[in-house]
C-alpha cells in the first residue's frame, strides 16, 4: 500500500488482483481487525457483482462499503460506520438550518448589510440594501465598492475607508437620492492580520435628522414660550392686579428690576392697599433666593406680648403656656429666602433693638435657649407711615432706619396713577366673572365713576368694590346705581368738565334711573319725582330704554 493510502484518516482496504496476495488494511482500519476476513469476502463479492456501494451489518457494526475504480494491480475499498454518515448529515442539516435562520434574521432587520472581500468586491447584500440605495441586488454583487462609489450609489464608501485604515469606522454617507445614512463598517481579519472581509451596517437617518431639526426648533420655541409664560405667571397670576400702564408705575417696575437681583435691604413705602406685599413677593421671585421661602410678618397684627416668641421662637418649657416641644421662629424659617416685615413702623422699640442685631449678625437665640442659630435671609420691609417722621418722634430707632433703608421704593397711590385705573377695573371684573361664572360688564357711567373717585383704600378698595358689584348687580351690565351712594355723589360733584346743561342732564338721568330701579313702574317714578305719568314715561324712554 502506498504512503498516501496508509496515512489516510478513513479506513481503506486494497485487494490485490493476484489471488495469492492477502488484502491490506491501513492504520485507520485497525478498529475493524475482528471482521477483516468477513470484509475481504464481501469486497470480493462486490467485484464479482460489480457493486460500488453496499450497506451491510457485520456482527455489531453496520458499515457503508464503497468500491472505487480499480487499476491493473489492486482494487480500493473505503468503509466506515453508518452512524458516522448519519452524524455528518445531521451536522450538515444543522449548519444549513442555521444559515437559513441567519439569512431570515438579517433580511428582517432594518439595517442594510453589505459584505465584501478583502479587495472590496461585494460578495453579498441583503434586500434592505436595494431599498436604501435604490439599486438591484444582482447589479451590485460581484462589483467593487470603488466602482459603486464612482457611480454615486453612495458617497463616501465607508468600506473603502476601512480597507485603507484597517480599523472599524462609523461615518455619515449620502446615497444617490441625497438621503443621510449612518454606516458602521467592521473589518474581519485572518490569522496574518490581513483583512479577508468587511461587513458594513447602514441605517437611513434622514427622518431622524429631520425630526431632530424640528425638535430643536420646537425646543427653542418651548424655551421662548416658557420664558413668556413665566413672565406672565409672575406679573399676572402670582401677582394679581399688577397692572403697569402709567409712567409712575413703569418707573417703580424699572427700580424693582434693577434691585431684585441684589441682597440689599429694601423699604417699600405706600398707603394701605397699594400692594406693598405684592411688590415684596415680586422682588423675591426675581431674586437669587426665589427657590427659598418667603416669610411674611405683619407687625401690626401680632400682639406685642407674642411678637418676640413669634420672631425668635422658643425652647420647650421657656414660659408658661409655651408649646411643650418648643417652636421655630419666623426669622429662622426665612433661612435661604426672604424675610418680609409688613408695617415695620408698628414694631415695638425693644424688639427694634433685637432686630437690628439680627440684621447685623444674621444670628438668633430662641427664648429660653443658649444655642446660637445662623440665619441667612434677604430683608424687605414695608410701611404706610413715614419712618423719618417716626424717627423724629423717637418712635423708631434711627440706626435701624438707616440699616433698613438701603433701597427705598415709593409705591404710588391709585389716585396718582389714574392711567392704571381702567385696566385694573377690567382685570378685576374678568377675574370675578371667571371666579363666579358670570358675564358682567361696565357701563360708561361706571367707568367714569371709577376714574373720578379718589380711592383712599387704593387697589384693595377697588378690588373689593368690583367683587361686591359683580355679585349684587341685578343685570349683567353694571351701572351707576349699582355703586354705593357715596360713590355716586362723589362722581357727580367731581365732574368739572361738563356744562351746566350737561350736568343737569346727567343728574336728571341719575334721578330717573334711581327711581325706576326702585319702583319698576312709571306711576312710581312719577310719584317719586313729583312729575306727571306721561312725563315719567318720556323720561324713562329717554334715559333708560335707549
Amino acid at each position: 500500500m502506498n504512503k498516501f493510502l496508509e496515512e489516510a484518516r478513513i479506513p481503506i482496504c486494497t485487494l490485490s488482483l493476484k489471488s495469492s496476495q492477502k488484502p491490506e488494511f491501513n492504520y485507520a482500519a485497525q478498529p475493524f481487525l475482528a471482521i477483516q476476513a468477513e470484509l475481504t469476502k464481501t469486497f470480493k463479492s462486490m467485484i464479482t457483482d460489480k457493486t460500488d456501494v453496499l450497506l451491510k451489518r457485520f456482527i455489531s457494526e453496520e458499515l457503508f462499503l464503497f468500491h472505487f475504480s480499480s487499476n491493473t494491480e489492486f482494487e480500493i475499498f473505503i468503509f466506515f460506520n453508518s452512524a458516522y454518515i448519519d452524524q455528518s448529515v445531521l451536522e450538515m442539516d444543522i449548519i444549513k438550518s442555521a444559515r437559513n435562520e441567519m439569512d431570515v434574521i438579517l433580511n428582517s432587520i432594518h439595517d442594510d448589510i453589505l459584505i465584501t472581500n478583502g479587495e472590496g468586491l461585494i460578495t453579498k447584500v441583503y434586500p434592505s440594501f436595494e431599498i436604501m440605495y435604490n439599486v438591484k441586488k444582482e447589479n451590485v454583487e460581484g462589483k467593487s465598492i470603488y466602482e459603486l462609489e464612482k457611480e454615486g450609489v453612495f458617497n463616501p464608501s465607508i468600506t473603502a475607508l476601512v480597507l485603507k485604515q484597517k480599523q472599524q469606522i462609523t461615518r455619515m454617507q449620502q446615497n444617490n437620492e441625497g438621503r443621510k445614512i449612518i454606516v458602521t463598517a467592521v473589518p474581519i481579519k485572518g490569522q496574518d492580520e490581513k483583512i479577508i472581509k468587511v461587513i458594513s451596517f447602514s441605517r437611513d437617518i434622514t427622518e431622524f435628522l429631520n425630526l431632530k431639526e424640528q425638535y430643536d426648533l420646537l425646543d427653542e420655541k418651548v424655551k421662548k414660550y416658557s420664558a413668556e409664560i413665566e413672565n406672565l405667571r409672575i406679573n399676572q397670576i402670582k401677582f394679581p392686579g399688577l397692572v403697569v400702564n402709567s409712567k409712575i408705575m413703569e418707573d417703580v417696575m424699572s427700580t424693582v428690576d434693577k434691585v431684585s437681583g441684589f441682597d440689599a435691604n429694601i423699604v417699600l413705602e405706600g398707603e394701605s392697599g397699594v400692594g406693598k406685599t405684592m411688590f415684596a413677593k415680586l422682588i423675591h421671585s426675581k431674586s437669587l433666593r426665589s427657590q427659598g421661602p418667603f416669610i411674611e410678618i405683619n407687625c401690626g397684627s401680632i400682639p406685642a406680648n407674642l411678637m418676640e416668641s413669634e420672631l425668635f421662637g422658643y425652647e420647650k418649657g421657656a414660659f408658661t403656656g409655651a408649646n411643650v416641644n418648643g417652636k421655630i421662629g419666623l426669622i429662622q424659617l426665612a433661612d435661604k429666602g426672604t424675610l418680609f416685615f409688613d408695617e415695620i413702623g408698628e414694631l415695638p422699640l425693644d424688639l427694634q433693638t433685637k432686630l437690628l442685631k439680627v440684621i447685623q449678625d444674621k444670628k438668633i437665640i430662641r427664648i429660653g435657649g443658649t444655642k446660637v442659630i445662623n440665619v441667612d435671609f434677604r430683608l424687605i420691609t414695608a410701611t404706610n407711615k413715614n419712618l423719618k417722621d417716626l424717627v423724629a418722634e423717637q418712635l423708631f430707632r434711627e440706626d435701624l432706619y438707616y440699616r433698613l433703608n438701603v433701597i427705598y421704593i415709593k409705591i404710588p397711590s391709585l389716585r396718582d396713577r389714574k392711567d392704571d385705573i381702567f385696566n385694573l377695573a377690567i382685570y378685576f371684573l374678568n377675574y370675578f366673572n371667571n371666579k363666579y361664572h358670570l358675564e358682567k360688564s361696565f357701563s360708561t357711567e361706571a367707568i367714569d365713576c371709577f376714574m373720578n373717585y379718589k380711592w383712599p383704600g387704593n387697589i384693595r378698595e377697588l378690588e373689593n368694590l368690583i367683587e361686591r358689584m359683580v355679585l349684587t348687580s341685578e343685570d349683567n351690565r353694571i351701572v351707576l346705581t349699582d355703586f354705593p351712594e357715596s360713590f355716586r355723589h362723589i362722581n357727580y360733584l367731581s365732574n368739572r368738565f361738563t356744562t351746566l346743561d350737561e350736568a343737569i342732564e346727567q343728574f336728571e338721568k341719575h334721578l330717573v334711573t334711581e327711581a325706576y330701579k326702585k319702583h319698576k313702574t312709571t306711576v312710581g317714578v312719577a310719584k317719586e319725582l313729583g312729575i306727571s305719568q306721561p312725563t315719567a314715561v318720556r323720561k324713562i324712554k329717554k334715559h333708560i330704554s335707549n
